[in-house]
């Protein structure tokens, strides 16, 4: 079984400071000043800045100089998934990172020769978990979770979402493999995988963390590697 050492830094909306511009490159500088809403700016800004410091020091690069890239792939737009743009032959070229952010609570992974995903809810958001539970939970997991006590369901839920969720970035397809076809293990035991969905057509080897950020924000990191892996989660906040 291989060892996966995963750093995951968390900041919040409220770090957004000018200095941190200076790390921006020029598309992400021009997506900050087109976005209207303080805290998206401010989200945006502490994302961009923590993901660069942080694969910064795995790549022994400055922030400012970590070749990021971000196209859609609808339209070409600068303003899809973000992904490393190493040239050919790098030897950093096994390096994945994973952005995730709630509320004003921004988080980003990092890992080397695996795929990594990472998600965070905000534990205080509104929240409707009769309809969400029907869009994310197979009938195993509805069943599992209408057996718990009213008072129990919204935490449950959020704990199994995102695993799922940290799933999925891992793997790369978001929300277009449907939730109900990932099944993962009860909120109350060891976080694992137990089916994937069909249209996969491939069954990953998966290790999930459960992670909980400020006592109040729900989170999950899953690495995606070949062969049996192991996570070993580092946080700073």
């Amino acid at each position: 079984m291989t060892e996966h050492e995963v750093l995951v830094r968390w900041a919040r909306a409220d770090d957004a400071r000018p200095g941190l511009l200076g790390l921006l490159d020029a598309v992400e500088r021009a997506r900050y000043e087109a976005t209207a809403r303080p805290g998206d700016k401010a989200r945006f800004l502490v994302g961009c800045a923590l993901s660069r410091l942080a694969l910064g020091e795995l790549l022994g690069l400055p922030p400012a100089g970590v070749p990021l890239r971000r196209v859609c792939p609808r339209c070409g737009g600068p303003h899809g998934k973000v992904t490393l743009a190493l040239p050919e032959g790098s030897p950093h070229a096994d390096v994945d990172f994973s952005v995730t952010h709630s509320g004003e609570v921004i988080g980003v992974a990092v890992c080397r020769d695996a795929a990594v995903g990472l998600d965070v809810e905000d534990d205080a958001v509104a929240l409707d978990v009769d309809a969400a539970a029907r869009t994310a939970l197979g009938d195993a997991e509805l069943s599992a979770l209408y057996a718990r006590p009213a008072a129990e369901r919204r935490t449950a839920f959020l704990r199994t979402w995102t695993r799922k969720e940290a799933v999925l970035k891992a793997l790369g397809v978001g929300l277009r493999v449907p939730l109900r076809g990932l099944e993962v293990s009860a909120p109350d035991t060891a976080p694992a995988v137990l089916a994937w969905p069909e249209q996969l057509g491939r069954r990953p080897e998966a290790s999930l963390a459960d992670l909980t950020v400020e006592g109040a924000h729900t989170a999950a990191v899953a690495v995606l590697a070949a062969g049996g892996v192991r996570t070993v989660v580092h946080e700073q906040h």
